[in-house]
């Protein structure tokens, strides 16, 4: 078998036992929430049943992963088991004699290798802040709260720990290091890469970019007890035990975690990282879904997602094929060609365009530094002008419709954590009146950093009120607050 073999088109989803019917519901599902999706691909029987993009990203777009990298570093310590190179019961002290303390804690020196895939670090949380310069060192050098190895507690600090084990021991990258034997042989993308920690390794917690496609290869690779096509690519024991429930976290509502992996219900398993990347697994179905996302800020959304895909995609699948549906197969076929993200919801005009088109309002002081701003309109898109602490800005937006652009926040956050450069995010930025007097605005953030910000803006006789909140990790900061102000001559 070759490999264009699996991961391709199947004639229609019913062959695989999929109603095309549920899977249109399933997209439905996601635009009555109006959830953020980037992009799905639904697999059986290792061919593709459904796959779909929201424009502008596609099957070839390099999508930060998050999380989902922790589960790509745990098939790596598992290709270094395998070699018989390093150990689960190895301690981590061991690797790391330049980035100790003098007297390491006893809780520290005990965490083993085994611990630290468990999440069950000696840790609370996560060691290390966005403003340290070593993340590796500061694992070490931070007082730990309990003894290694008994409890699960979420610590992406224990997986910076795991890739910088794989690099110092193979003396690459983490992804080059699985390039040969792994990620190439399953036709994982050339041009994928990892974001670096301050100290310049990749950062395994959160930091891999790569395709939807990659993800759901890697995770196929899981699902299929190690092999791709024909060949054993990492030791089915390994597998077994990392997509095995090994540490209890039923108290925070889950299932159990393996190997950097997370345990399921029907006998499955995923790869989750925030905002929604995710990768389900259910080997007794032949069946993996895995979708790309932002939708940090909002719990609910993935939630929603999740139920979606159950209600109308797992609870309607038969183990054998489905007579065709002609008519929902091209009601689905046309539903994938229209995929966008959405604009901002509500009017596109209202009568309080003209009162306020291109004047200025300048702000009262307030803790986002906003000093003055205003809004110009051009039939379905305007541009928002502002100065803040850090100069002058504008903005194009869309009304009723997205328009791709650069949010223009300089401070632009860069390949290795704590650099930043001088160009801005790229984004899609929508606006739309949801009252007469009252224009909601919503940036979302598309660049190598995912996030989103939204905006009120709230007109009153000649004042003027903002509010923004924004969901992203590590910047945007000055876009959160209140501000109030009036118009100026």
């Amino acid at each position: 078998m070759n490999l264009h073999e699996l991961f391709t088109p199947s004639s229609s989803p019913e062959r695989l036992g999929i109603p095309s019917s549920g899977i249109v519901q399933f997209i439905e599902s996601l635009h009555r929430e109006r959830i953020n999706m980037h992009g799905f691909l639904l697999l059986r029987h290792g061919k593709i049943a459904a796959e779909g993009y929201w424009a502008p990203y596609s099957a070839t777009s390099m999508h930060r992963m998050y999380s989902v990298s922790k589960s790509f570093v745990s098939l790596a310590i598992g290709m270094l088991i395998d070699e018989g190179r390093i150990a689960l019961q190895d301690r981590a002290v061991t690797f790391f004699n330049d980035k100790l303390p003098e007297v390491v804690h006893p809780y520290l020196a005990q965490a083993t290798v085994r611990d630290l895939l468990t999440m069950a670090s000696p840790h609370s949380r996560t060691a290390y802040t966005r403003h340290d310069p070593d993340w590796a060192a500061a694992f070490f050098h931070n007082k730990p709260s309990h003894v290694p190895g008994t409890v699960f507690s979420y610590d992406t600090s224990a997986t910076v720990i795991l890739s910088s084990i794989v690099e110092r021991i193979s003396g690459t990258p983490f992804l080059s290091y699985m390039r040969e034997r792994l990620l190439d042989p399953i036709g994982f993308s050339r041009d994928a890469w990892c974001l670096k920690t301050p100290e310049g390794t990749s950062w395994g917690g959160s930091g891999v970019m790569c395709s939807l496609r990659d993800m759901a290869k890697l995770a196929y690779v899981c699902m299929n007890k190690g092999r791709y096509h024909d060949r054993q690519l990492i030791s089915e024991a390994y597998i077994r035990e990392a997509t095995s429930k090994q540490i209890d976290n039923s108290l925070s509502g889950h299932n159990g975690y393996g190997y950097q992996i997370w345990i399921e219900r029907d006998n499955g398993f995923s790869f989750r990282g925030m905002g929604s990347q995710l990768a389900y697994c259910y080997p007794d179905l032949d069946l993996l879904f895995a979708c790309m996302a932002d939708t940090q800020g909002s719990p609910s959304a993935e939630v929603s997602l999740v139920h979606a895909f159950r209600e109308h995609i797992y609870n309607a699948i038969r183990e054998s094929p489905l007579p065709d549906d002609e008519a929902a197969n091209t009601i689905l076929n046309e539903k994938m060609k229209s995929l966008r993200i959405l604009p901002q919801q509500g009017n596109p005009t209202s009568s309080f365009e003209r009162k306020v088109d291109g004047n200025w309002y300048a702000f009262q002081d307030n803790p986002m530094g906003s000093k003055r701003m205003r809004l110009r309109f051009f039939g379905d898109e305007g541009i928002w002008e502002y100065e803040n602490a850090a100069g002058g800005h504008r903005l194009r937006f869309g009304l009723g419709k997205t328009v791709q652009g650069t949010f223009p926040q300089k401070n632009h956050l860069g390949e290795t954590v704590g650099t930043v450069s001088g160009k801005g995010y790229d984004c899609l930025a929508s606006a739309a009146w949801v009252e007469e007097h009252k224009l909601n605005m919503l940036v979302y953030i598309t660049d190598i950093h995912l996030g989103s910000l939204k905006m009120t803006v709230s007109f009153k006789e000649n004042e003027i009120t903002i509010f923004m909140t924004k969901a992203a990790e590590w910047f945007l900061d000055e876009y959160e607050g209140v501000a109030s102000g009036s118009a100026t001559p």
